[in-house]
């Protein structure tokens, strides 16, 4: 029971990356467009971006953390 709890609070700590993610490309995209539209598109291009770049981090620091 004490090994499932760090990893259910790390699990629910993940879910406040989804709003995050959403939030910050779509400042972004505001940045770049003014209309509707192309913010969007930059928006949904940023997001995917950023949760490549997220993922890749991740895997990286998996790989070093089972291997030592």
């Amino acid at each position: 029971m004490a090994d499932f709890l760090p990893a259910a609070v790390a699990h629910n700590q993940l879910w406040h990356l989804i709003p995050l993610i959403i939030a910050i490309s779509l400042v972004y995209g505001a940045t770049r467009h003014e209309l509707l539209a192309p913010i969007l598109a930059n928006a949904v291009r940023f997001g995917i971006w950023m949760i490549g770049f997220i993922a890749v981090v991740f895997a990286i620091l998996f790989w070093v953390a089972r291997g030592l």
